[in-house]
């Protein structure tokens, strides 16, 4: 145990009372010689929030002092959430007059000021601020004749940024900018800064993609010596590194991939052998031969952990000399790969498999929309371009659905969510959006992908080497109870549900599928669900009804697959040494930390590019007409989504024939006086009145077939949002006295853009 652990494990213990700095020097006996290690190792803990100094100067363990140490995640309107490092601990809620300065995604502390009561979640106020998420924001500038401020683009943070005269430095009003926080928000005070770089005006092509990079701290550009690095690989596969691997070039091995891509990262073969059961092949590049440990390269994609594949570009984990080069199985090409090769049943069943290091040369690089017209569509110029693979297309596609049974047999949970394919034009603007279409080569892809991982996570655990695995938490059984709540308003019920298992809600999705309620009840029970997410234990992944999984397939792409790909080699090679089992035990949890937190990141940016070009494609088309799906109700409208997975909001206001009542129990609309009813999975004629680019906001009406809806109509709901929101902010032509008058002037701001 370090001096770290002995300290706070000490200050952890039951008798322990806070003490004085020199009252711990005194009862743990530390050395004179070693009072500056003593004092840097309180700092420290002091700094990552796992003990507190009173203002008595007594410090003590933050959970034994009923604190809470967690992530602020913040809410336009001002108030938040802290979300605790203990993720056993209910998320507190923290009251916009509680927060005391906090800001979306700070490093804080907080303490509770009510308790879980009458089934309201419990409520507290942030004491001590750890970090600072935000040195930079990313917004639009505004500026009047003495002041400007800068409106965030990332929504939770709620308060406008207060930028002096003097440090405009040539922004101009409605360019998108990025300013450098130089004063922290406190009660009553909004924060203020500078602009250090402007990104263009809000209306340029291509500054609202540029703008969600530098929101989400996103990089294009690689560092100097991550290139030199890269630049350094060989584009050829190295004569002396075949030996040493098993040689497989023979093999009739393909990739299936999208059209686009260009990062090639898995192959697959099969065969069928004599004893009936299925040869499957998972072949995987090899990063980790190209990428060693502690490199440029290696530290670059650890702080990156994931590439981002936002609407009109990809910003990869890796540089494309690796990414799209030697690391991408491209056709025809000797690769370095490492191979799975599962012997499976007629059940689905892995009775076999071995993990070793390969040589591989693919022999097609075949396409989704290619693979399913061949096994779907019997397309003959395919037939005949690819006759040589035919009967292994057929082999995958058999052994894919004997896959997926097995998965959906166990329990396994497959949502039903449509996906977006949105297309640009040369100059970035949306022309087309359409639903995705998952074929059966998709399918194929996907369930040799998900046995290959299961198989590798179950090998390395009996092996209790350290890992990397990806989990999803059995449900809190608190959200299921409320889950279970609103499936019986909608007529449904959960059984079990104190011990639930997936197969429950798998069969629920089963009952619904295709019914008016499916898309609430679907929505609300991924809402009830834990996120997935990386770990260094086994926790089994309650989704997928699978007791051992990981990333293994995508090393290009995803940081944990590069780590588990490097102890897995070294595993079969030479095996893992004490000491460096020790080192690996505490690096796969930083990974794992790291990783899961840029994903979130990554994900909410691609859903925010995914947005705005939504909105951006809606915008040309207002005043048209549409039919949708009632997807959600709320207390405040409706939300309608079309056939091409855009959803706007048609608002309890607009509703003119009858005052409207919500029934928040069967998430629906009730007319006071007609009892005309809206509720989820309705057919609804709409007309499109505004599309917000900045907002990302779509707003429809409801088209009455009873009274009609007139261009009067249309033009006066557009009046009603638009005026009030471009309206000059009274009072911003005035010098304030101190910036602290700036937070009503926000507000006010705020309310009428709203």
């Amino acid at each position: 145990m370090t001096q770290k652990e002995k300290i706070l494990a000490f200050m952890r213990e039951d008798a322990y009372k806070p003490l004085l700095i020199e009252e711990l020097v005194s009862v743990l006996d530390i050395p004179r010689e070693e009072m500056g290690d003593f004092l840097s190792i309180m700092d420290d803990l002091e700094a990552e929030g796992c003990i507190i100094k009173t203002k008595k100067k007594k410090y003590g363990a933050t959970e034994r002092m009923g604190l809470i140490v967690g992530r602020f995640q913040g809410n336009e309107r001002g108030f938040g959430f802290v979300i605790p490092d203990d993720d056993t601990i209910a998320d507190l809620f923290v009251p916009l007059e509680e927060a005391n300065g906090a800001m979306h995604n700070d490093r804080v502390i907080a303490r509770y000021t009510r308790a879980i009561i009458e089934g309201k979640r419990a409520e507290g106020e942030i004491i001590r601020i750890l970090k600072r998420a935000n040195e930079t924001i990313v917004g639009t500038f505004e500026n009047s004749k003495y002041f400007g401020f800068v409106v965030a683009d990332d929504k939770k943070i709620s308060q406008d940024v207060f930028i002096p005269k003097d440090e405009f430095n040539g922004a101009k009003a409605g360019q998108k900018v990025i300013v450098k926080v130089t004063r922290w928000p406190e009660a009553r005070r909004n924060p203020e800064g500078k602009i250090i770089e402007i990104l263009g005006h809000k209306d340029d092509p291509g500054t609202d993609i540029l703008s969600v990079i530098k929101q989400f701290n996103l990089s294009e550009e690689f560092p100097d010596d991550v290139i030199r690095q890269a630049e350094g690989v060989s584009d050829t596969v190295q004569e002396a590194e075949i030996p040493k691997r098993r040689d497989l070039r023979h093999l009739k091995i393909v990739t299936i991939d999208g059209e686009d891509a260009k990062d090639l990262d898995d192959a697959v073969s099969i065969e069928k052998l004599d004893n009936g059961n299925y040869k499957l092949g998972v072949h995987i590049a090899d990063v980790s031969h190209y990428v060693t440990e502690n490199s440029p390269l290696d530290k670059e994609a650890f702080k990156r952990a994931t590439s981002v594949y936002l609407v009109d570009r990809v910003i990869p984990m890796l540089p494309k000399k690796l990414s799209n080069g030697i690391c991408s199985l491209n056709p025809q090409i000797e690769r370095l790969t490492l191979s799975v090769f599962m012997q499976i049943d007629s059940t689905g069943r892995v009775v076999d498999y071995e993990i070793f290091d390969s040589v591989i040369k693919t022999k097609e690089r075949m396409t989704y929309s290619n693979v399913t017209k061949i096994l779907e569509d019997e397309d003959p110029d395919l037939l005949e371009r690819y006759k040589d693979l035919i009967d292994e297309f057929k082999l995958m596609k058999e052994l894919a659905l004997i896959l997926r049974q097995k998965r959906i047999d166990r329990g396994s949970i497959d949502f039903d969510f449509p996906e977006a394919k949105i297309i640009l034009n040369e100059m970035g603007k949306p022309v087309e959006i359409k639903k995705y279409e998952i074929t059966i080569s998709n399918k194929i892809i996907e369930e040799f992908m998900l046995v290959c991982n299961e198989t590798v996570a179950e090998n390395m655990f009996w092996a209790n080497s350290p890992f990397v695995y990806r989990v999803h938490e059995d449900p809190d059984p608190e959200k299921i109870e409320n889950f279970n709540t609103l499936l019986y308003n909608l007529g449904y019920h959960l059984k079990g549900i104190a011990k639930l298992h997936p197969k429950t809600l798998q069969q629920l999705l089963g009952k619904i599928k295709g019914k008016k309620e499916e898309r609430i009840i679907s929505t609300i029970m991924l809402r009830s669900l834990m996120k997935a997410k990386y770990s260094h234990e086994n926790l089994g992944h309650f989704g997928l009804a699978a007791k051992y999984y990981c990333h293994f397939t995508s090393p290009i792409r995803r940081y944990p697959d590069l780590v588990i790909h490097r102890i897995i080699k070294e595993s079969i090679r030479k095996g893992i040494q004490p000491d460096r089992e020790k080192y690996l035990k505490t690096f796969v949890q930083e990974a794992a930390k790291q990783s899961s937190e840029r994903e979130i990141a990554a994900q909410e940016a691609e859903r925010e590019t995914e947005d705005l070009k939504k909105a951006e494609y809606m915008k040309d088309q207002v005043g048209e007409e549409f039919e949708g799906v009632i997807s959600s109700v709320t207390s405040f409208g409706m939300f309608v989504e079309l056939d091409n997975t855009i959803e706007g909001l048609v608002r309890v206001s607009s509703l003119e024939d009858d005052y409207y009542i919500y029934d928040d129990k069967h998430y629906s609309l009730i007319g006071e006086n007609k009892k005309k009813v809206y509720k989820i999975g309705d057919m609804l004629k709409v007309k499109l009145v505004r599309a917000d680019v900045a907002t990302r906001q779509i707003d429809f009406i409801v088209i009455d077939d009873e009274n009609g809806t007139t261009e009067d109509d249309t033009q006066n709901f557009i009046t009603d949002t638009t005026v009030e929101k471009n309206k000059p902010a009274k009072g911003r032509t005035k010098k304030p006295n101190k910036p602290n008058k700036i937070k009503d002037k926000a507000k006010a701001k705020k309310r009428r853009r709203k």
